[in-house]
């Protein structure tokens, strides 16, 4: 059996440091949330290579006295905490005393500070946490670290670093949420040289969501501002109308924390419950102050978590003051459906010719102006557009009247016996001053396609189709598919979700890219910093599955080129999607059927909207013969009802 035995205070560091200490940008936190406890009003943060070369933290605040510099350094040293009882009502971002200690054992540091009033400044150095001599230096007033070479010591965690661009990427999404969290500080992010992020500092949280998030998601905000029972609630909420296809657009703060928290983001949703399209979820800015002991921030390495001593209270008064927000943008919920002003769509002009119409109602209604199809089914052929038709090209069959010649253009049609008023096809009853109706020779009708007969040589019968096992019985809900078997079962199937595991088996299958359409004008999709890095990072990925992409800076991601299946009006939704699907995939294999997956839903069929017989036919053969059983996610597609089932409901069985 081995030996126990202490581990060396260098390997216990190194350990102690990986919970810590996990990316770039576990540094850039730590360096950041103790420049601001330093009550500084400017960060400048810098990195290059994505922070493996170089992290450069710059403040202005109250500077480090040069006889603490080495305490500093020193694990479970801090300035934030004097006894136990400060534990439970912690007011700073900072407050363990290893954030420094952690990043020494890591990395090669050096430190640069002068206090106010002091004539000179101080510096240090340290390599792996070894600190040398405190030496006398000018600086500015407050406290520059640099770090260098991260991990440079530890190789098991450097080789699951990734690309200097996601990481990059990283720190970018972190410096968008310390900016928000403190609109007061001036926030200033280099990469490589180039200025990411500039904040004024002036303490309106507008001004900081617009520097850090955009100008066309600070656009979308609604204001909010409330609670009660000592806790308040105040930020920006989207408009229902301007919902995201991902929680990635969401922010919370907890008394200037940024933090992640399922509930508030329940507390968010549910008051915008039945009032926000199905699959997109709110964006917000939305900053929760209450007494600092009811809130327990130790209870995760990184602080990103927290435990609420009323979460009942926290829940209502965040939900109450999203939805009286809503509430008075919106006014009283209409009986009626909106008019199309209201939901931001251009209203229909004076005899409905130039129509503003969506893609889904467009297929769900038709073509603006055209007419509705007929309760009987029409035949294959267009018997009623007028000019030259099939039949009139077609050779007379032998034995047959030639067929009428086609009319030319403005000539019109003459009546035809039984199509027209008796008025105008006898004498009796006739219009004064009427000609009388030419005769007309009736001639039977001549098919577009001539059957061959049977009795000509070399000529054989075509057999009838076989009856389907199946039969269609109708659509319900302009969803599923209601099928009748021959041993009498029903059998309801999902036509959504029939059609998008179609459609993934296809794309999965397929050698060749897809084929794309190009967009009439570019999409602009702004996606936040982090996840516009993960889809230029994944560019290859998405030429393959029928995307041209390219970087427009500041997160947001121009998209010329599209799928064939896919709307064009989807385009966001889908990119959006994707990028939570890359976020989640670890191998290529995995982000590549995680990206079929969003592709194959977003181009299927949707519930509710109106499909002919054909792509239901489609459909049930599908399922019938067994090729499709279960939609990409795993959900069934069809359930079987049994007669004996059914006759149960109605109590005669």
């Amino acid at each position: 059996m081995p030996h126990i035995q202490q581990l060396p205070p260098h390997v216990a560091d190194l350990i102690a440091a990986g919970e810590v200490v996990e990316r770039p940008a576990s540094v850039v936190k730590e360096l950041v949330e103790n420049a601001l406890d330093a009550h500084s009003s400017a960060v400048v943060v810098e990195l290059r290579r994505g922070g493996m070369g170089l992290i450069r933290v710059t403040d202005n605040g109250c500077g480090i006295a040069p006889g603490e510099l080495p305490t500093a350094f020193l694990r479970h040293a801090t300035s934030k905490l004097r006894s136990p009882g400060d534990l439970g009502r912690i007011g700073t971002l900072g407050f363990r005393g290893e954030a420094l200690a952690a990043i020494s054992a890591v990395s090669r540091v050096e430190i640069r500070t002068r206090r106010q009033g002091d004539g000179a400044g101080a510096s240090l150095a340290l390599e792996g946490g070894v600190p040398g001599p405190v030496e006398e230096t000018g600086a500015p007033e407050g406290t520059t670290i640099l770090v260098r070479d991260l991990f440079y010591n530890t190789p098991a965690r450097l080789k699951f670093m990734k690309k200097d661009s996601a990481e990059t990427a990283a720190v970018a999404g972190l410096m968008q949420h310390l900016a928000l969290s403190r609109p007061d500080v001036s926030f200033r992010f280099l990469k490589d040289g180039t200025e990411a992020l500039h904040t004024p500092g002036d303490g309106r949280l507008d001004s900081a969501v617009y520097a850090a998030l955009g100008r066309d998601f600070a656009r979308s905000l609604l204001p909010v501002k409330g609670g009660g029972d000592g806790v308040q609630a105040a930020g920006f909420v989207t408009r229902p109308l301007q919902g995201r296809g991902s929680r990635a657009m969401q922010a919370f703060f907890v008394n200037g924390r940024f933090i992640k928290s399922q509930l508030l983001t329940a507390a968010l949703e549910e008051g915008y419950r039945n009032q926000i399209m199905k699959g997109r979820f709110p964006g917000c800015v939305l900053a929760v102050s209450l007494p600092a002991d009811q809130v327990d921030v130790n209870v995760h390495p990184a602080k990103t978590q927290v435990k609420f001593a009323r979460e009942q209270a926290v829940f209502q008064a965040v939900y109450h003051t999203v939805l009286d927000a809503l509430a008075a943008e919106g006014g009283p919920v209409p009986a009626a459906p909106a008019p199309a002003a209201a939901l931001g769509k251009t209203a229909e002009p004076p005899g409905g010719f130039f129509r503003s119409m969506d893609a889904k109602t467009y297929r769900e209604q038709g073509a603006p102006g055209a007419a509705r199809p007929p309760a009987k089914p029409l035949p294959s052929w267009d018997t009623e557009r007028p000019g030259p038709r099939l039949s009139d090209s077609a050779p007379p069959l032998r034995g047959e009247a030639p067929a009428r010649p086609a009319l030319g253009r403005g000539t019109p049609f003459p009546p035809l016996r039984g199509d027209a008023p008796p008025s105008v096809l006898g004498r009796e009853g006739a219009a004064p001053g009427a000609r009388p109706a030419l005769p007309v020779e009736e001639h039977p009708p001549v098919p577009a396609i001539p059957r061959r007969s049977p009795e000509l040589p070399g000529q054989e019968p075509v057999e009838p189709e076989r009856e389907a096992p199946w039969r269609i019985a109708g659509e319900v809900l302009r969803t599923y598919i209601v099928c009748e078997s021959g041993t009498g079962e029903v059998w309801l199937i999902d036509k959504h979700a029939a059609h998008e595991r179609v459609n993934f088996d296809r794309m999965k299958a397929a050698l060749e890219p897809p084929m794309r359409q190009a967009l009439l004008t570019p999409a602009a999709v702004e996606l936040g910093k982090e996840d516009g890095a993960l889809l230029l990072e994944n560019l290859p990925l998405l030429e393959d599955s029928g995307f041209a992409c390219e970087d427009f800076g500041g997160g947001t991601v121009l998209v010329r080129e599209v799928p064939a299946d896919l709307d064009p009006e989807d385009v966001a939704a889908t990119l959006e999607e994707i990028a939570g699907k890359l976020r989640e995939g670890r191998s290529p294999a995995e982000r590549r059927e995680g990206l079929l997956h969003t592709m194959a839903c977003k181009a299927a069929i949707k519930g509710g909207w109106k499909s002919g017989p054909e792509e239901l036919r489609v459909l049930v053969d599908k399922v019938q013969s067994g090729e499709v059983r279960y939609c990409p996610h795993g959900r069934p597609v069809a359930v079987k009802i049994t007669r004996y089932e059914l006759e149960k409901l109605f109590k005669r069985a």
